[in-house]
């Protein structure tokens, strides 16, 4: 769960990634969007009422298509800030709408992942890419930003030039794991959460999956569904799973694809991804040393991986300046790296990028990383992905940094990942100097007495590890384990007409295999 946060810890993010190649380019993962939300649009606030728990689940949803994508509906709904005190004030959660092309048989809401992923962009930029014609078919298909995210009541936390400044900047001490350099990022983590507390006020307290997860069955309600039919994509399977062990009784048919194993230690999940993108790595290199004649690299993969910790270590010592005067360290080029191996399509782009900043040229470097950051061209942010990634990752988890601690953990993730562990490890830095330091404790989903729910698990999956997929699908007393035997992260509607037949016939037909299909 982690993504580019206090400059020199890299973390990665749960979420659905897209390969939409530009014209003239080949860069873009997030397809261009229209009527983007960004950093200087002014969010909803937390306001306060005398609302009840009843009178939030009573409320009507009034659809319009007014300032609404063509051929969608947009709606917001209104929750509780803080579902333990729903009287202390109230949220709003926007929702956009794919009316079913046939006869619906409800809704079907979608979560691309994140945490801190847009469902509204999700649905509205990329509905083909989330869905199949059969489930458009027959589900209104609902797109919703979770509490926090986007159009949604938001966090927020800097302006574009102070997220710059905490995304791309560059550490005055270099020594990971001195004194000094811890006490820099603890510095940097501080100012990044007292910013947020002040910007967002009390509503970043009651970010967390258990609030949203009962948000959900709140957008079950007014929707006008007695179950909740949900497809989620990596964190967005947390999600679904947290919904389960809520609600139970509620549960309809839920998809979980790019698996979260719930009961992982945040320290678990790091070393697992840092592997996880070590074997992706590999996996490219192998490709493109044996089939790509204009491959960045030759002899062998050990050799070629070799070469990539040369160039890291390289641009650590002397990073390369950018076009906008910004330069590229080696955390930033991690996260450039890190993007395309979500998806094998996006393997010939990243051989590309490499070759180029071996020959001294950061644009596609940085261009990678802006994706990831979800920074535009002008310098703007196009959401708040980043501050609500932090914000429900740090409410999610316990963290420890105690620096022996700290440094013993780091030292493991070293050695299974040469690559990317040397910029996985501290990364509960972060967290440890949040406003709110009671994170959650992670433990199995059960879920007991839910309807059948699929998991879907790909061998090959960088983010989110096939063996998260095993574990999830064996805590949940029903869940059904849906394997696929490939590359990237999430399968569904990715290529596999195995595993698409399989959740499309569960989703409209109820039909629950009777065994793992194990799907190619």
């Amino acid at each position: 769960m982690r993504k580019n946060r206090a400059r020199r810890l890299v973390v990665v993010a749960f979420a659905a990634a897209l390969v939409v190649p530009l014209s003239g380019c080949f860069t873009a993962f997030i397809p261009p969007k229209d009527d983007q939300t960004t950093s200087s649009t002014p969010k909803p606030q937390p306001t306060t009422t005398g609302t009840t728990a009843e009178e939030f689940y009573a409320q009507d949803v009034e659809w319009s298509t007014d300032s609404c994508p063509s051929n969608f509906e947009c709606a917001t709904v209104r929750a509780p800030m803080n579902w333990d005190e729903p009287e202390a004030g109230e949220i709003e959660l926007a929702l956009i709408r794919s009316k079913a092309k046939g006869d619906a048989q409800g809704s079907l809401l979608v979560n691309p992942g994140g945490p801190g992923g847009s469902g509204f962009d999700f649905v509205k930029d990329s509905l083909d890419y989330a869905v199949d014609a059969d489930l458009k078919d027959n589900f209104d298909i609902v797109g919703f930003d979770p509490r926090g995210v986007g159009r949604s009541t938001a966090v927020k936390c800097y302006e574009p030039a102070e997220m710059d400044e905490y995304l791309y900047g560059l550490p005055e001490n270099t020594d990971v794991g001195s004194d000094a350099w811890i006490d820099e990022m603890a510095t940097s983590a501080t100012d990044f959460g007292k910013a947020c507390l002040d910007n967002t006020g009390p509503l970043l307290e009651f970010i967390t999956t258990v609030q949203a997860a009962k948000d959900l069955d709140l957008l079950r309600e007014v929707l006008g569904d007695d179950t909740l039919n949900y497809l989620g994509y990596s964190y967005g399977t947390f999600l679904g799973a947290t919904y389960a062990e809520l609600f139970p009784d509620k549960v309809g048919r839920l998809v979980l694809d790019g698996a979260i194993d719930p009961s992982t230690s945040n320290f678990e999940v790091s070393k697992s991804q840092a592997k996880g993108f070590e074997d992706a790595l590999t996996a490219f290199l192998t490709n493109c040393i044996d089939s790509n004649s204009d491959c960045a690299f030759s002899g062998s993969v050990d050799d070629a991986r070799e070469t990539i910790v040369d160039l890291i270590s390289s641009v650590d010592e002397s990073p390369l300046k950018g076009s906008d005067g910004r330069m590229l360290g080696a955390s930033t080029l991690i996260t450039a790296i890190i993007l395309p191996l979500y998806s094998p399509d996006s393997w010939e782009y990243l051989n590309v990028m490499l070759n180029d900043v071996m020959a001294g040229d950061a644009a596609n470097a940085f261009s990678f990383a802006d994706q990831y950051n979800g920074r535009e061209a002008d310098g703007s942010y196009m959401d708040n992905s980043t501050e609500a990634f932090m914000a429900y990752n740090c409410r999610d988890y316990t963290y420890d940094d105690d620096p022996s601690t700290m440094e013993k953990q780091a030292d493991e993730i070293d050695e299974i990942a040469p690559v990317f562990g040397p910029y996985m490890g501290y990364g509960d830095i972060g967290c440890a100097n949040w406003p709110f330091t009671d994170g959650a404790e992670r433990s199995e989903i059960h879920a007991d007495g839910a309807d059948p729910i699929l998991v879907v698990g790909t061998t090959g999956d960088p983010a989110t590890p096939y063996q998260w997929a095993e574990n999830l699908a064996e805590q949940l007393d029903s869940g059904q384990l849906v394997t696929y035997k490939g590359e990237g992260h999430t399968a569904y509607n990715k290529g596999s007409q195995c595993v698409n037949d399989v959740v499309d016939d569960y989703l409209i037909d109820g039909s629950v295999p009777d065994k793992d299909p194990k799907c190619s």
